[in-house]
């Protein structure tokens, strides 16, 4: 494998060589845990049919008395490993939207295919990487709202050979292409396109202003030179999962913000600052950093603005439908690297907001408000005023939110809103497999969340004791992370005491263990009894759950097809059935990308599906720049899709 440049390196990667964790023994040297195949279906994880024997026997109005006789409307497609996008016969995709496409009649010349977007219109186009997204009804208007959640700076900067900035301008096309996009959609006999000039259009980057909400509002954390007040910051980044209220506003999600950030001279700080930039992998090296904002843009130089990482890694609200809006920081739901935000009602109407934390050995979080939601009054304090949990997963298959207040951590209401992981290691939080999107099912009490991979769980440094998070909190094996240097990924599924999202306690088994039987034939690499050669997958990531119950799985994990991975294919989308277990593969996209991002028209006849840093020249072709992309997919028939 040849080194990868700076801008090549995954967030994982970044955060090792920014701070590197001791090396660790080799595989065959950890103690292999020799889980059968069979033993799964017998042991602590419940798949398959047992697992809806589960169902059924605990919980009144399970998945099992919600779904309907034919659970796959589809022909399962195979793997695939070249350049493009595929989808079951009867169903049709095309390209709705790429990077540099214009949101506004003066930007639709905007995208050259060789030199990219010019700084003048990086705001005015559609941003890079979709991620995230969700789509709104306004008075009859079909408004896609689509994450952005990074550059390919080679790409994106195609004149900087070596894909960093060299001005105050190529930083702020990076900064301008990242964040949020908002757009009209109309369909034609064509297909759908987007609405130039709507006046729902707009572009939220790193640099469009914000408030905060929430404990930390105001605290001198988040106060700055530019901001003596700490209520007015200016962006959203690494904006990757999404969410949305009942009330019809959209959650966006601040995953690797700290990667923006550098040093430009010594940094000098009080000692919980350190400790917080340490914890949350913000470089404090005098180096050119991961994008060398700082170079040029003093608000990325912690050594000159400390508290300025302290304003990021918040989940964001924004109104699709008021353009006026400015968006909201909820710091009451945390400070951590969201994944994305999914919500519930509680029994008693309070709402109910759970969220992942995805990195190595961090924790899941649910936030539960302290009003209830009624329709068409006042919301304002639904994200504002509650309780932040973190989870406990037991390995008798029961888990517990415990709270995160003064009493159980030591700390005050700001200081836990801002150093959120640190609250959560204090009261005990289960290390998790990277936790990654989260889904409430609609028509049953239970959540699903993707633990995507954890290369470390279970490992051992060289004095004999096991890696820890950033945090110093062991990553030890258990049976929510059943395996040691955790490839494949698992799908954990809970079900609320009393079927309340509201009440503390909860039960939980293994929905899937993603694994390669063709590979390893029994044992945990092998993956789950619902695993087998026709559906093949690594590292889960995307997950929402349609109408009809079911689990729409998107993947962003090794595609190179070969040894433990082999059969795979690219990343895909699969659908599987809660109640059975069974998973079959929809949609695989082109080399290198990752399949992220999904939702609906009102209609439900189309599925709008995002390809993120496709490896090849996708969509356009030979000689043209890889772009990124949102894909309309239906059925050829006109009937409805998912």
């Amino acid at each position: 494998m040849t080194p990868k440049d700076i801008h090549d390196l995954s967030a994982d990667e970044w955060d090792e060589l920014n701070d590197p964790r001791p090396e660790g023994n080799d595989f065959d040297k950890v103690v292999e845990r020799a889980i059968s195949r069979r033993g799964f279906l017998g042991g602590v994880l419940a798949f398959g049919s047992g697992a809806a024997v589960m169902g059924t026997g605990l919980l009144k109005g399970t998945t099992a008395m919600a779904q309907p006789a034919s659970r796959f409307p589809f022909t399962p497609i195979a793997a695939q490993t070249d350049g493009t996008v595929h989808v079951p016969e009867g169903y049709s995709w095309k390209t709705l939207v790429r990077w540099g496409d214009p949101l506004f009649s003066d930007a639709a010349n905007a995208y050259d295919p060789k030199a990219g977007v010019s700084v003048e219109f990086a705001d005015r186009v559609m941003g890079e990487n979709t991620d995230g997204m969700e789509l709104y009804n306004v008075d009859g208007r079909e408004i896609l709202v689509v994450n952005s959640e990074y550059t390919n700076n080679k790409v994106n900067l195609p004149h900087r050979e070596d894909g960093l900035p060299g001005s105050l301008d190529d930083v702020r096309i990076l900064q301008h292409l990242q964040g949020v996009t908002v757009m009209e959609l109309a369909q034609n006999d064509d297909g759908w396109s987007v609405v130039l000039d709507s006046p729902y259009n707009r572009r939220i980057h790193h640099n469009t202003p914000m408030t905060f909400s929430g404990p930390a509002a105001g605290h001198d954390l988040l106060k700055t030179e530019a901001d003596p007040t700490g209520m007015a910051s200016l962006g959203t980044m690494n904006n990757c999962g999404s969410g949305r209220t009942p009330w019809g506003t959209y959650l966006t999600c601040e995953e690797n913000f700290n990667g923006y950030f550098g040093a430009a001279s010594e940094v000098s700080a009080d000692s919980m600052v350190m400790d917080g930039f340490k914890r949350y992998g913000v470089s404090t090296k005098v180096d050119a950093g991961r994008y060398n904002y700082h170079g040029f843009d003093a608000r990325f130089d912690v050594a000159t603005n400390p508290n300025e990482p302290h304003r990021a890694g918040y989940i964001v609200e924004i109104d699709p439908a008021n353009p006026d809006m400015t968006p909201i920081k909820h710091t009451a739901l945390g400070r951590f690297k969201h994944e994305n935000a999914a919500y519930g009602i509680a029994a008693d109407g309070r709402v109910v907001v759970y969220m992942g934390d995805d990195e190595r050995g961090e924790f899941m979080y649910r936030w539960v408000s302290n009003g209830i939601y009624v329709p068409g009054e006042d919301t304002s304090s639904l994200l504002v005023e509650g309780t932040l949990s973190v989870a406990v997963f037991e390995d008798d298959m029961n888990g517990r939110w415990v709270p995160l207040t003064p009493a159980t951590t030591g700390m005050d209401a700001a200081h836990i809103a801002v150093f959120t992981r640190m609250a959560a290691s204090k009261v005990g939080a289960t290390t998790m497999d990277r936790p990654e999107w989260i889904a409430v099912h609609p028509n049953a009490s239970e959540a699903y969340c993707c633990l995507t991979n954890n290369s470390r769980r279970g490992v051992l440094n060289d004095d004999g004791t096991v890696r820890t998070n950033a945090g110093g909190d062991p990553m030890t094996v258990n049976a929510v992370n059943p395996r040691d240097t955790n490839k494949y990924g698992q799908i954990v599924r809970w079900r609320p005491e009393g079927g309340d999202h509201g009440a503390d306690g909860f039960s939980w088994d293994l929905y899937v263990m993603a694994g390669n039987p063709t590979v390893h034939a029994d044992g945990p690499m092998a993956g789950s009894a619902n695993i087998n050669a026709g559906n093949l997958f690594n590292s889960p990531d995307g997950m929402v759950i349609d109408s009809t119950g079911l689990i729409w799985i998107q993947t962003d994990g090794d595609d190179d097809n070969e040894g433990d991975f082999a059969g795979m294919g690219n990343n895909q989308m699969l659908a599987g059935d809660p109640v059975t277990g069974r998973i079959e593969r929809f949609l695989t996209g082109p080399n290198g990308c990752e399949v992220t991002g999904l939702c609906w028209s009102t209609d439900r006849r189309t599925m709008f599906v995002g390809i993120q840093h496709p490896g090849s020249n996708w969509p356009d072709g030979e000689g043209n720049l890889p772009r990124s992309a949102v894909v309309a997919v239906t059925r050829d028939d006109g009937g409805l899709v998912g």
